[in-house]
């Protein structure tokens, strides 16, 4: 079976004979599913654009009934829609009620994980990432959806995304005290078989139990007889598969017994997003839905990011002239040897003690010019060049033999002092 445009609909079988081919302005064109609460078509308006269409098996012939189903839906359809797939409209009026609602093309998380095999490392993150801020969503709307499962998750080009929520609310509203429990056992939470009211933790604990499906492809209460996932809701601790610590002990709160017990849809998100959940304020919880979207339709880099680099200095002095300066000054201490950067040339490595190089401009020849002028080393080699001049006369007592000592010592201790000085200091340290 295809789209309008030829290509495959993942998932999409042929219409059964009594399937309806039309509700209202959509032509129906195959099953993308089929469960308790009813069977869902892909439907097609006259532009092409396609939604997904369920119809509902529930009789909504009392106005009472009717008019709770329509207000359920219409809180449904406030929803922002980060991270789910949006509630367009319903039918109510007609022989068979439906609900309209955004086609997110994709495979289930149930499918997914069937063909494919459990979810693990950045794309178990961002699926944690994605469906709790549908949930975070759907509870800012005062709306509960009863049955969060596999089932209900869309892996969506653009990131997972949460389907019929809302539904099985606007029908559980309807039923009595005798009739069947909606939802699917093994992700619902312990309340809801103790008769008590449904409310926001019901859907964390089927959160919970969704990504922990997700990461070992099963349900942590298992998936047997109805009877036997209920005592193990009811009384034993989950079997989770091995996550991450800190994903570990937010599947544990969530899966906790007592719903007083679990954190809030939202506290769990900003959980995933590495944020503070006490120091919460208006800025953080206006933003932290669209966080939380961003994070869950990221892709995965094909190559690594690159890594922080040093700020510039401030002033860039001159280049200088000449060969650069040694990398240590004489007597500086080093107190481990250096190694290579992981960052790249000119970046200090976690290990490595950094000598300050020498003043700008200060190259060796800088250096020669500013020693062959110093006052201090002229006079002392002036000093031993007169020191050298009266040994050579006492010597020969020759003046001109004096001379020639003298003017040699001078010159050779000028020229000695001169090289030591410019090749193993910068005098820095003279007034």
């Amino acid at each position: 079976m295809t789209g309008l445009a030829g290509a495959p609909v993942p998932g999409l079988a042929p219409l059964w004979t009594h399937d309806p081919v039309t509700a209202g302005p959509y032509r129906l064109v195959g099953r993308l599913g089929a469960g308790g609460q009813g069977v869902v078509y892909l439907g097609e308006d006259d532009q092409g654009h396609q939604v997904a269409v369920k119809m509902i098996n529930m009789d909504l012939s009392d106005a009472r009934a009717r008019a709770q189903f329509m207000k359920e839906i219409a809180a449904a359809r406030r929803v922002v829609p980060f991270c789910t797939a949006q509630v367009l409209f319903a039918d109510v009026d007609g022989e068979r009620p439906y609900v309209v609602s955004e086609y997110i093309e994709g495979p289930t998380l149930y499918r997914h994980v069937r063909e494919q095999g459990p979810v693990a490392g950045n794309a178990l993150h961002r699926l944690a990432v994605g469906t709790a801020t549908a949930l975070a969503a759907i509870h800012r709307s005062d709306v509960v959806h009863c049955d969060l499962k596999p089932d209900n998750v869309v892996l969506g080009r653009d990131g997972p995304r949460v389907i019929d929520f809302g539904i099985a609310r606007a029908m559980g509203v309807t039923e009595t005290v005798t009739s069947r429990v909606m939802g699917t056992t093994a992700y619902m939470a312990p309340e809801r078989f103790r008769n008590d009211s449904v409310g926001p933790p019901c859907d964390v604990f089927a959160w919970a139990a969704t990504i922990a499906f997700a990461a070992g492809g099963r349900p942590p209460f298992g998936s047997d007889s109805l009877f036997a996932v209920m005592h193990r809701v009811l009384n034993d601790p989950p079997d989770l598969p091995p996550l991450p610590p800190g994903l570990d002990e937010l599947i544990r709160q969530c899966l906790a017994k007592d719903p007083a017990d679990r954190p809030e849809a939202e506290h769990a998100l900003m959980r995933l997003l590495g944020q503070g959940v006490g120091v919460a304020g208006p800025l953080r919880r206006d933003t932290v839905l669209q966080m939380g979207n961003e994070t869950a339709g990221a892709p995965t880099p094909s190559q690594p990011l690159p890594l922080p680099r040093p700020a510039p200095p401030a002033t860039l002095a001159p280049a200088p002239e000449g060969p650069t300066a040694p990398a240590t000054a004489p007597g500086t201490a080093l107190e481990a040897p250096a190694t290579a950067s992981p960052f790249g040339p000119g970046t200090p490595a976690t290990d490595t003690v950094v000598v300050p190089p020498a003043p700008a401009g200060e190259g060796w020849g800088r250096r020669l010019g500013r020693e062959s002028v110093d006052a201090g080393g002229i006079s002392i080699a002036i000093f031993l060049g007169s020191v050298g001049a009266a040994a050579g006369y006492v010597a020969s007592t020759a003046a001109a033999v004096a001379a020639v000592t003298g003017a040699t010592t001078f010159i050779v201790v000028y020229l000695v002092r001169l090289l030591v000085a410019s090749a193993f200091g910068d005098r820095s340290d003279r007034p």
